[in-house]
């Protein structure tokens, strides 16, 4: 197995950026979803209700970032003194706010008003305990640094929207950070522990989908095949815990490191058994 492909998010649900390499740090990879839109509250906003994010590009500077909109581009500036409290989920981070001038322009571009903030040096968040063991240090992701998926899942899923008579998706409607070259469907349920790179990462908790998943992410607009309607045949989730359907997982890396597109990928520890599913009918 080796790695196929690597993703960094630098805006949280802005577009991707495609990486032959990437610096991998406690908190994920190094410029992923380190900047986000909030409401004036400073409450998360994302794809989910805001779909015209997907057509944000977001390129990392120094201490600031990049952002272009259809040839219109903001370049924001961040004082450490200037901070808002913002919530991802249920956790509540006090970030750097970035300058009216760019709030303003960043609010006119998306029709309504928002503010732009950034995870700097002086922000801290940590997640996910209660899977990884102990607290692991995040960005703006959702809830945990790294989302890992394979191509043969991703083909299988393609199969059965085929069957359903959809069009097959691309791996960006899953927003990964690290896909895997692996025939194998599903494979990685079985996945605890993966070392690449000489990076250890565990997997630790299989990721729930949303309706971002139905989002072309050049356009934002739901179309296409449905990924919730094809995992829903046989990915439904029958723990609890974790309610919807499934693609992926949430890992933590234990280590610091570089990882390239080509690395092997080694199983360094497999589970006991799979992550029960709802048999369909």
């Amino acid at each position: 197995m080796k790695i196929s492909g690597l993703n960094i998010h630098p805006l949280k649900s802005g577009r991707a950026i495609a990486k032959s390499e990437v610096s991998v740090r406690r908190d994920g990879f190094a410029d992923d979803r380190r900047f986000m839109v909030t409401d004036p509250d400073g409450r998360f906003i994302t794809q989910r209700e805001l779909q015209l994010l997907a057509r944000v590009e977001a390129y990392p500077l120094d201490g600031t970032i990049r952002l272009v909109l259809q040839g219109r581009e903001i370049v924001p500036g961040f004082d450490p003194a200037r901070r808002l409290q913002v919530t991802v989920w249920d956790s509540s981070v006090d970030a750097a706010l970035a300058d009216e001038a760019a709030n303003r322009a960043l609010s006119e571009w998306l029709g309504r008003d928002v503010r732009l903030v950034h995870m700097d040096a002086q922000a801290s968040r940590y997640e996910g305990e209660t899977w990884a063991g102990r607290p692991a240090p995040v960005g703006f992701a959702d809830g945990f640094p790294i989302l890992i998926t394979t191509t043969g899942s991703l083909a299988d899923l393609n199969r059965t929207l085929v069957d359903q008579g959809q069009e097959p998706v691309g791996i960006d409607r899953f927003r990964t950070n690290i896909l895997i070259e692996h025939e194998e469907a599903w494979d990685e349920d079985l996945w605890e522990a993966v070392e690449i790179g000489g990076v250890v990462f565990d997997l630790v908790k299989p990721c729930s989908r949303c309706i971002m998943t139905t989002q072309d992410q050049m356009t934002g607009d739901r179309i296409g095949g449905n990924p919730i309607q094809g995992l829903a045949e046989k990915r439904m989730s029958a723990d609890r815990r974790v309610a919807g359907v499934l693609f992926g997982w949430n890992a933590v890396p234990r280590g610091e490191g570089t990882l390239r597109v080509g690395d092997t990928v080694i199983v360094i520890s497999r589970r006991a058994g799979r992550w029960p599913m709802k048999v369909r009918g």
